[in-house]
């Protein structure tokens, strides 16, 4: 990225900021809900906690995920649907920069039109800018520019109203762009596939240096986009589960209320707000760690999915870079620095007969 770029980058971010983004901010649950008091955490923790049915059906719960689990270490080996699975996903890695673009690109349009910046909780009119990335994105067109740009602005934009850490998770859709590159089909590879070709006015550029070129100098290879990934989009996993479940209990409980959401699971409305927050901090905390990773990863598609068909009124726009993340995670799996990488693969071997002390047979589907 050039210093040009940072400092456009810089400016359009303190225009921003300085045009009334920073003020009082705003709760996730204040896309369907009024302003409201945030309830006691402590009085939600020792009102599930000491109600006899609702440790019951958590311990049940934690039961039945430590039986996939087990069931997985022990029977993965034997089952030919999980490789198969296993190797489908994996075949779909060429066209992660393209989903990458995609869960960046059209949402940003989208907030260009609606009149918010990243989040729907922090209004502002900032359409020409995001409209302008998302399309660059979503036509790869200076890609990893324009990703560099979009995330220096939202950085920017963040210094001045942290309720835009509701929309972390564009930062790991950002970085994962500036490592991987636009892929194909994009503007950036016929451009380049011009340069590269001998006799074309393009050519003459060919000795013109691009951030992918950079970053390979630097050592940063697509094997890094898994690991950004993760603990990006498990950090906002873990923050939306703590901040909007469990630190701001009744603003979570009048969601339950207004859509009626105990009619669905018959359980209290504190079970409900505790239990929310519990599932987003588990599949975060399996992101951070690198833990069944694709397994997490379909976990937090079916919970965005269950929000998007139960809250009828929400703004699904917003969501779509946490379903495109979570889709490029399945894809991924888990990259390097992970227990999927350390740790699973010995507990298979002890769990599964089949799977010889040197680790022989199918490999793992993390």
């Amino acid at each position: 990225m050039t210093g040009t770029a940072i400092r456009l980058a810089r400016a359009l971010g303190v225009v921003l900021v300085s045009s009334g983004l920073a003020g009082p901010a705003r709760a996730h649950v204040d896309y369907v809900t009024e302003e409201g008091p945030p309830g006691s955490p402590a009085e939600l923790f020792t009102t599930v906690l000491t109600d006899p049915l609702s440790l019951a059906l958590l311990v049940a719960g934690g039961l039945f995920v430590a039986g996939l689990a087990a069931g997985y270490l022990r029977f993965a080996s034997s089952l030919t649907d999980v490789e198969v699975a296993r190797r489908t996903l994996q075949s779909y890695r060429p066209y992660l920069p393209w989903m990458l673009r995609l869960s960046v690109g059209l949402p940003l349009v989208g907030a260009g039109f609606a009149g918010y910046l990243f989040s729907p909780s922090v209004p502002a009119e900032a359409r020409l800018l995001q409209v302008g990335i998302g399309f660059c994105l979503l036509f790869g067109l200076a890609t990893r520019l324009v990703a560099g740009i979009g995330l220096l602005v939202y950085l920017a934009a963040l210094a001045g109203d942290l309720t835009l850490l509701l929309a972390s998770e564009y930062v790991a859709g950002f970085l994962a762009i500036v490592i991987v590159g636009p892929g194909q089909p994009s503007a950036d590879m016929l451009f380049r596939r011009l340069v590269v070709t001998d006799g074309t006015v393009a050519s003459r550029f060919r000795g013109v240096a691009t951030p992918g070129g950079l970053l390979s100098r630097l050592g940063v290879g697509d094997g890094a986009a898994p690991v950004v990934l993760r603990l990006f989009l498990g950090a906002n996993f873990v923050y939306l589960g703590v901040t909007q479940k469990w630190l701001e209990p009744a603003r979570a409980a009048s969601v339950v209320a207004r859509y009626d959401l105990t009619a669905v699971v018959p359980v209290s409305p504190e079970l409900w707000v505790f239990g929310a927050g519990l599932v987003e901090v588990a599949v975060g905390l399996a992101f951070l760690s690198g833990t069944f990773t694709r397994g997490a990863a379909a976990a937090g598609f079916v919970l965005l999915t269950t929000t998007l068909f139960g809250l009828p009124d929400d703004p699904v726009l917003a969501h779509v870079t946490l379903f495109g993340l979570s889709s490029a995670l399945m894809v991924t799996g888990s990259g390097r620095f992970s227990l999927d990488t350390a740790v699973v693969p010995t507990l298979r071997r002890r769990f599964d007969p089949g799977i010889d002390h040197e680790g022989e047979g199918r490999p793992a589907a993390d």
